[in-house]
């Protein structure tokens, strides 16, 4: 049975909780036949690894879970923690039982970026791993993990070294996941940086901060993660076998690709926004001598006109037949100087 889509609701089979999207047990690698029920997972698990149970579960709620953490006898805190979410990427170890958090990014699909744009949506993924079992809970937007367990039954040789594989499988496609919003990212960094430096057009410095901001959401969802690979990876954990650690390493280095990407698109739409806001600034400036410029010429005529208004008995000029004429010259010529030499300034 295939993980359910976000949210859709069906009803539990086997006398397991209705969060429950699958259910299986594995022998050797191999998924056995025929609907579950707990006290059977319980039953014909082993510790040894070679038959394991993993569950997926959906927003499951806290009774729902609590069946599921009662049988495989899971910490209380790790549980509250997987069903309330909200959680930051970390990694826990309760006795033999690893608990993961994995957060997960969504590319939001959009034509333009503007001053409220989505552009990631983030869910999460916990994962339990002990002996005999692991379990998976989704919250929020995290994408269906029906893929990767199909990956993994269709290779038996893998899926035979335990639970761990199935954190690699799951903590390798979310970060696989990662490397392909940061793709999607890049166009959305270079567009912007394109109509920054376009003279033809104007940016808003919100279109700017809204990618900033959500470059930041993705930068908290992926950068925490780099302490729980690197953890899983050094082959320290009783749970993980040194086989399955050689792959984590593989995700870890992964990881830290995608963590160079997103620190170099932090400081490059941060140069942007200090470009676009340097920009303004300067056409702020040019606006203002273009201004200052056409005071002044109104200014010459203004102060001539306003000197001959002031009605004085004794100002030769009023009475001389070619005085009207001879103002208006002045007028032009002066102005004329005076908007020759800023032109030639590029003021105007």
């Amino acid at each position: 049975m295939a993980e359910r889509e976000h949210g859709s609701e069906q009803e539990g089979h086997g006398g397991l909780p209705r969060a429950v999207v699958d259910c299986a047990l594995y022998d050797h690698g191999r998924r056995l036949p025929g609907p579950v029920s707990l006290p059977d997972l319980l039953e014909r698990t082993d510790v040894a690894g070679e038959r394991f149970a993993w569950i997926g579960l959906y927003e499951p709620d806290a009774e729902e879970i609590q069946q599921v953490a009662e049988a495989f006898k899971l910490h209380p805190l790790a549980v509250e923690d997987a069903v309330h979410a909200h959680q930051r990427p970390k990694l826990e170890r309760y006795g033999d039982t690893l608990f993961l958090v994995l957060k997960t990014i969504v590319y939001v699909e959009h034509e333009e970026i503007t001053p409220t744009s989505e552009i990631v949506d983030t869910g999460e993924i916990m994962m339990f791993a002990g002996p005999g079992f692991a379990i998976t809970v989704r919250h929020g937007s995290a994408p269906p993990l029906d893929g990767v367990r199909h990956r993994l039954e269709a290779d038996p040789d893998q899926l035979g070294h335990g639970p761990a594989v199935v954190v690699h499988a799951v903590a390798d496609s979310v970060v696989d996941r990662y490397l392909e919003v940061a793709d999607a990212f890049q166009s959305d960094v270079d567009e912007l940086e394109s109509e920054v430096f376009d003279l033809s057009r104007r940016t808003e410095a919100g279109k700017i901060y809204q990618l900033k901001r959500e470059l930041l959401e993705f930068k908290r969802a992926v950068v925490p993660l780099g302490s729980p690979l690197q953890r899983l990876s050094e082959g320290t954990l009783p749970a993980v076998p040194p086989k399955v650690t050689a792959y984590l390493r593989d995700v870890a280095d992964h990881h830290q690709q995608v963590t160079e990407r997103i620190n170099s698109f932090d400081e490059l739409v941060s140069g942007i926004l200090s470009a676009a806001i340097a920009q303004q600034g300067v056409q702020q400036n040019e606006d203002l001598r273009r201004i200052s410029a056409y005071a002044a010429l109104i200014a010459v005529p203004t102060m001539i006109v306003g000197i001959y208004g002031m009605n004085f008995d004794h100002m030769p000029e009023l009475h001389w037949l070619y005085g009207y004429p001879a103002v208006m010259v002045l007028i032009a010529v002066v102005c004329t100087l005076i908007y020759r030499a800023f032109r030639r300034n590029k003021w105007l």
